[in-house]
Parts: structure tokens; C-alpha cells; sequence
């Protein structure tokens, strides 16, 4: 193992990690590192057309599709802390990282989770002002106040991660640095300490306290209030169309939050722990611009009207008159029989 000695102490300090990902499932390697990689290709093409199709349409450019774009960019950079990594570490089976490189993978996975978490309070939020306060909802919901709750999570998930990461940073690394995971999380990371964690642990506890908790509960209230106003509407038009703008925010909070329960408010860790962690770090995110898309109406137009303004191009009618005039005359391909 490698280590160092600290000129004002007698201890051996780690200075990497070995990252095992999954040697439990070692013969399909390489299925599992096509699965990944074609999740992440597909999670960050999903969300970056999200956030060009926003930028690009005119008719999007309202706070609950500027909030969205914002959700899809984070999306972007959170599963690529990890990820990247792990892909890695699959495909050439360099399962090192080094003691800073793996705190600055903490430091940026929490502070992405908080933000991610804290974006869905702000997404359920603008909703509210929208059906509870619709006559007020412009007035408050000016371009100023959406800069700022743009801001405000980034200021929540820099301090709470910076405070879990400082307390464990301060922890003493002089013993086994193989890591059980395909990343740098808190409770493996935690685990490998020499020195007491308790008071490290209870911190971590009151994080994500703060970092989960506290916005599912708030998350809660508001599409409550928010179904109790819907259920009152009187013709059913109106509120299949107040059902079906709220629908995709509730199904992704409900994936994000379901998922951080079940990894870091279990009293025991298990086994399946890093399973569950690929699950809300890979697949959950992939499906979120797809919720987004299907599920949103004014999304599925603006993606037909792209759509349907890119094929009526004359370059591209062109090119596919072209193919089908070779195809016609070309005929089937036929392969003859021995």
C-alpha cells in the first residue's frame, strides 16, 4: 500500500484508494461497461437537448422551462463525477485514485446532490406560485428572483458539502484503503478511518438530514397543497392540464429521493449498496430528460416543430430523395445460394 510519513507525526498516512467497483460480477466486465457508457451518452445527449431546446424556443422561455434547462445542465455534471471513473476502472482495470482526487470526488458528489435536491424544491416551488397564486405568479416570479434561486442552491451545496468533507478530511487514513464502490462516498470512505468517526458520523447524519430530509418534507408540502387546489377545479380539461405540468416534477422527485433513502438512511450498509448507488447516479438521470420530454406537452411540441422544420430542409429532402432514388434503382441486395 502506498503511504507517506508526515514529517510532525509518527503515523502512516494513505495516499490512494483502490476503487473494487464490482469484482462480484468480474466475467461481464465489459457487458457492464457497454451498459454504463451507453447510459451516459444517453443521459447527457437527453439533457442537453432539454437544455438547447430552451435556449433555442422562444416559447419556452418561462421560469418552469428555465428551472428545467437548469436541472438538466446539473444533471450533466453530477453523473459525470463518477461515472468517467468508473468507466474507467472497468475497461482498463486501473482501480486507483489518488487521496485528493478522491476527496475532490466527495466534495463535488455531495455538493451536486444538495444542489440537485434543492433544484426540485425550487421546480415544485415555481408550480405552486403557478396554480396556487396564478394571478400573482408573474409579479414574483420576475427574471430577477429566478437568477437567484438559480444562485441559492449552489451556496447551500458548497457549505454542506464542505462541511462533511473538512470532517472527514480530518479523519486519520493509516490502515486499508480498498474501497468497496465504484466511487468516493461518504460512508465506504468513513469506514476505512483509523481514528474515532463519531462525531464525523453524526455530522454526516445532520447533513443529510438538511441535504435530504428537510427538502423531501418540503417537496411534500408543496404538491400537497398543490393536488388539494388541483382536486377543486372544476372542469376536467383544466385539471388534466394542472395534473400533466406537475406530473414529471413529482415522478423525478419521487426517483431522486427514493433512491438517496434507500443508500444513506439505512442504519446498516449492505452489500448492494454500490448497486443502489448506480441506480440514482446512472439510470435515474437518463430517465429524467425523457420524463421531462414525454410527459411535458409544450416540450413535445417544440420537439416536433424542430423536428419537422430539420426534415422539411432542402439539403435533407435532397439527400434522402437521393438514397431512395439509389434504393429504387439499386434494387434489394439478394445473395445467391451455393
Amino acid at each position: 500500500m502506498s503511504s507517506f510519513s508526515m514529517g510532525y507525526s509518527n503515523r502512516t498516512l494513505v495516499v490512494e484508494f483502490i476503487l473494487l467497483a464490482f469484482p462480484e460480477v468480474h466475467q461481464y466486465q465489459i457487458l457492464l461497461f457497454t451498459f454504463i457508457l451507453i447510459t451516459y451518452i444517453v443521459c447527457i445527449a437527453g439533457n442537453l437537448t432539454i437544455i438547447l431546446l430552451v435556449i433555442a424556443e422562444h416559447s419556452l422561455h418561462f421560469p418552469m422551462y428555465f428551472f428545467i434547462s437548469l436541472f438538466s445542465a446539473q444533471e450533466i455534471l453530477f453523473v459525470s463525477v463518477p461515472i468517467p471513473k468508473l468507466l474507467a476502472n472497468l475497461i482498463s482495470g486501473n482501480k486507483k485514485i489518488s487521496f485528493v482526487g478522491c476527496f475532490l470526488q466527495v466534495f463535488s458528489f455531495i455538493t451536486l446532490g444538495q444542489i440537485e435536491s434543492i433544484c426540485i424544491i425550487i421546480m415544485a416551488f415555481d408550480r405552486y406560485l403557478a396554480i396556487n397564486k396564478p394571478l400573482h405568479y408573474t409579479l414574483i416570479m420576475n427574471q430577477t428572483v429566478c437568477i437567484r434561486l438559480a444562485i441559492f442552491p449552489w451556496f447551500i451545496g458548497l457549505f454542506n458539502s464542505l462541511t462533511v468533507t473538512m470532517f472527514t478530511l480530518h479523519l486519520d487514513f493509516c490502515g486499508p484503503n480498498e474501497l468497496n464502490h465504484f466511487f468516493c462516498d461518504l460512508g465506504p470512505l468513513q469506514s476505512l478511518a483509523c481514528s474515532d468517526t463519531y462525531i464525523t458520523n453524526s455530522v454526516t447524519t445532520g447533513a443529510t438530514t438538511i441535504g435530504a430530509i428537510v427538502p423531501f418534507m418540503i417537496i411534500f408540502g408543496l404538491y400537497t397543497k398543490i393536488i388539494l387546489t388541483v382536486s377543486k377545479i372544476s372542469t376536467p380539461l383544466g385539471k388534466h392540464k394542472a395534473f400533466s405540468t406537475c406530473s414529471s416534477h413529482i415522478t423525478v422527485a419521487l426517483l431522486f429521493f427514493f433512491t438517496v433513502f434507500i443508500i444513506y438512511l439505512r442504519p446498516n450498509s449492505s452489500l448492494y449498496d454500490k448497486f443502489f448507488s448506480l441506480l440514482y447516479t446512472v439510470v435515474t438521470p437518463t430517465f429524467n430528460p425523457f420524463i421531462y420530454g414525454l410527459r411535458n406537452r409544450d416540450v413535445k411540441n417544440v420537439m416536433r416543430k424542430v423536428l419537422v422544420k430539420y426534415c422539411n430542409k432542402p439539403g435533407f429532402r435532397a439527400a434522402l430523395f437521393i438514397r431512395l432514388t439509389r434504393l429504387k434503382t439499386n434494387g434489394p441486395t439478394v445473395i445467391n445460394g451455393p
